[in-house]
This record gives structure tokens, sequence and C-alpha cells, in this order.
């Protein structure tokens, strides 16, 4: 489940770097974003609070105004997520992924 959610972060990452203007790079960015999280939902919810601790439900919320409200996920809000939320998201799993090894 940890190798899964970050082969999608890391292409959110890649995606994210660019320009945010195309409405296909954030509906691919909301796509990944979303199935990284579902990934993460299948760790026991002892394992995600040791990664995300309170932050977990947030990322949960997130996924669930992806998949059952899109219209609803706003461009600025994506971007926010891209550049202050994916680093700590892609850190906590890469250190897992580096703990468990």
């Amino acid at each position: 489940m940890l190798q899964e959610a970050m082969a999608h972060f890391e292409v959110v990452s890649d995606y994210g770097s660019g320009d945010l203007s195309d409405q296909k790079t954030i509906d691919a960015i909301c796509m990944r974003l979303s199935a990284g999280i579902e990934a993460l939902s299948a760790l026991s919810a002892a394992d995600r609070e040791a990664l995300f601790g309170d932050v977990w439900s947030q990322m949960w919320g997130m996924r669930n105004r992806i998949a059952h409200g899109y219209l609803l996920v706003e461009p600025a809000i994506v971007r926010s997520t891209v550049d202050r939320d994916l680093p700590v998201m892609i850190e906590a799993v890469r250190a897992a992924i580096d703990g468990s090894s």
C-alpha cells in the first residue's frame, strides 16, 4: 500500500511542478491524489495514525471531496495541496517505506 501511494504521489508531484491552468492537469492531479490516499486507507488505523496523526481525517476529506464532489474542487486548493501538503505526505510515506525495509 505504501509503495502504491508513493507511486501516485510522485506523479502528483511531477504534474504539480508545472502550470496548473490546464483543467486536464488539475483532473490528473486530483485522480492520482485520490488514488494515493485511497491506497493509504488500506493501512490499519494505527498505522495511519502513526504516519499522519490528526491530519489523516483531512486527507480522507480531500479524497472524498475529489471522489464525490469533483466539480467542487477549486484549482487553488489543488495548488495549495500540491505545494504545502504533498511534500509532508511524501516524506511520511517515504519514511515508512524506508523503515519497513
